[in-house]
């Protein structure tokens, strides 16, 4: 899936699957391709990712047609403008919160390449671009997808607003930062998050605009968010996947066999 048909799967509703990936053997790219993804969630905010690593993982995501969405290390357009010219597909913005934030990322990410005074009278739509350029930029522009993290209360109290500038393709819920945010830390199925993940979803469909959160504590609460309209889905990590997988699978394989004590300390297995 390129950038332009998953911008609009996720306009239309409908839903496209991906993972957040941190690992970056080139083994990778391949086999999670054979897995069914539509779009791969490369974390950058949150690891050491560093940018010619990040240009390799890239390509090579896009050489097997899935599409590497980057979350750069804060909502700078200039970092935008770099992870798209290294290869990114499209771009998430961590903890937005002003409308104003989302327009200067829209210049980094629709309207390349125009900068300096003409963007930003662009941007504040005091003037428009001529029909040439305007073309040529939407081409250039075509597979960049937009996307920002909506991680507070003050992102709620905008939302309106932030929904309403050019150009927004997706809003990824960060659950860990609202749950801080909202006093709960930590708190899943508290009725402050259930509605606060209500208010954002119902808001950015009702906007058209993609919206999904990314949930690795509780397939259940995933279900959830989906069934209520969530279409931006981010399934886990290859980290703690490769974890869950790997701890039930030696746990089953112990139980089986009648192994219930590690071989190495002599601790009890918990199965």
């Amino acid at each position: 899936m390129d950038g332009k048909a998953l911008a609009a799967a996720l306009h239309s509703g409908n839903r496209v699957y991906g993972t957040c990936v941190t690992m970056h053997s080139n083994q990778w790219p391949g086999m999670i391709s054979r897995t069914g993804v539509d779009f791969v969630f490369i974390d950058t905010e949150h690891t050491p990712i560093q940018c010619e690593t990040l240009a390799m993982m890239c390509t090579m995501f896009r050489q097997h047609q899935v599409a590497p969405i980057v979350r750069i290390r804060s909502p700078d357009p200039y970092l935008a403008t770099q992870v798209l010219d290294g290869g990114a597909t499209g771009i998430v913005a961590p903890y937005i919160e002003t409308a104003d934030q989302v327009r200067a990322l829209r210049g980094a990410t629709k309207l390349r390449p125009i900068k300096g005074q003409r963007l930003q009278k662009v941007l504040n739509e005091e003037e428009t671009l001529e029909p040439q350029l305007q073309q040529y930029v939407d081409t250039r522009c075509a597979d960049n997808v937009l996307a920002i993290n909506i991680e507070s209360v003050p992102a709620i109290r905008n939302l309106d607003e932030i929904l309403k500038v050019p150009g927004l393709d997706a809003v990824l819920v960060g659950p860990h930062d609202l749950s801080c945010s909202l006093g709960i830390a930590e708190e899943w199925t508290h009725p402050k998050m259930k509605a606060a993940l209500e208010e954002i979803i119902s808001k950015c469909r009702a906007a058209n605009v993609g919206v999904g959160v990314h949930i690795s504590y509780s397939k259940d609460e995933e279900r959830w968010c989906a069934e209520n309209g969530a279409n931006f889905i981010v399934h886990s990590s290859d980290i703690s996947l490769c974890q869950e997988i790997l701890t039930a699978d030696l746990a089953q394989l112990r139980k089986d066999l009648g192994d219930h004590k590690n071989a190495c300390d002599g601790g009890e297995i918990l199965i």
